[in-house]
């Protein structure tokens, strides 16, 4: 039996989000028809998803202050919603990066604004303009992801401990994009290096920050917050782990995406790089050559194959549930409130063991 139904939060985040770019509306009002279309894709950037990250900040605000009052509700739904802007943020740029054509079953950000270039018949090039204009709303919603963190509506120290976390997460989730773009530059990524990108650019802004930036808005002591880094980090390892495994092996029906899309896209992941190190060599040279290129389903389907009889899936597997037992384990040792740490524990079963 659940301790939590996250549906009703999840509503709670989407109501916020939805209200917040009505008055961005607006105020973007004056500009006329064009900002009307921005607006209308950030609807479409922010809509659905999982919730985690808005879910394990309010559960890290719980975790050291259990008792929400009905003066801070809303500035802790506030602040929840805000690590959704940032997601979405991120999401319009990797797809843009990683030349994505679907997220969540839509087309991506940027080829949403392609294919109404193109519809309308305008000059230039359409794929430059879908590119511009995903940059900008990915831009747009960074920058608004702050502003409603900021604006929240807690205490000037409470707001200033949750925006230095807020911004140490949004550095490290940009530099560890930058190390992503790099490996794939480079062609190349052994094990030690793809877990450094997936604990940047995923693992801390997934689960670690947001928790930390709940927790610092409930005043949380250094101490507390090195105890749910302890829980926190290795299950957003874990976290990122399962979307890799998903990149390659998720059913497309599930997970919005093309079958084998990671592979497409050329991702040199904790998976590949395990697949690469111990598949026989011709096997792993087929495997290193057809990263990043055009795949036919036949072919898609050979590349599993791969990855499978090179024992990396089972690996993987392994390494999430050794990594989700670690941070289980830590959070029962942590001082935090005990039903916090219930809920805390669903949600780190939720986010490891889902299958979108």
């Amino acid at each position: 039996m659940t301790t939590w139904d996250p549906a009703p939060f999840r509503d709670q985040v989407q109501q916020v989000l939805d209200v917040f770019l009505d008055e961005r509306e607006a105020e973007l009002a004056p500009l006329g028809p064009d900002a009307g279309r921005l607006i209308a894709e950030a609807r479409t950037a922010v809509h659905g998803g999982k919730r985690f990250r808005a879910a394990f900040c309010h559960w890290g605000y719980r975790a050291i202050r259990p008792d929400v009052a009905d003066s801070t509700a809303a500035a802790l739904a506030q602040a929840c919603a805000s690590l959704e802007l940032l997601h979405a943020s991120a999401l319009v740029h990797d797809d843009y990066m990683d030349a994505s054509d679907t997220r969540r079953g839509r087309p991506a950000t940027h080829r949403a604004f392609e294919a109404e270039h193109r519809a309308a018949g305008w000059r230039g090039d359409p794929v430059q303009f879908g590119a511009a204009a995903a940059i900008l709303l990915g831009d747009l919603l960074l920058g608004w992801a702050g502003d409603m963190l900021r604006r929240s509506g807690f205490g000037a120290d409470e707001t200033a401990s949750g925006l230095g976390l807020f911004e140490l997460c949004r550095t490290e989730v940009i530099a560890g994009q930058f190390l992503d773009v790099s490996v794939q530059a480079r062609g190349r990524a052994d094990v030690d290096t793809a877990m450094t990108v997936l604990r940047y650019k995923s693992a801390k802004y997934s689960i670690e920050r947001p928790i930390h930036i709940g927790a610092g808005l409930a005043g949380a002591t250094a101490q507390q917050n090195e105890q749910l880094t302890r829980f926190g980090l290795p299950l957003g390892e874990a976290f990122q782990l399962r979307d890799d495994l998903l990149g390659v092996f998720g059913d497309p029906a599930e997970t919005g995406k093309p079958a084998g899309d990671d592979l497409v896209e050329g991702k040199r992941t904790v998976l590949v790089a395990l697949a690469l190190d111990a598949a026989p060599r011709a096997a792993a040279e087929r495997l290193d050559r057809a990263l990043g290129t055009p795949l036919q389903p036949a072919e898609v389907d050979e590349l599993r194959g791969i990855i499978d009889d090179s024992g990396a899936r089972a690996q993987v597997e392994e390494v999430i549930g050794h990594l989700a037992d670690r941070a289980v384990e830590s959070l029962r040792a942590a001082d935090v409130d005990e039903h916090a740490r219930e809920v805390l524990t669903e949600l780190a079963a939720a986010a490891t063991q889902r299958t979108v």
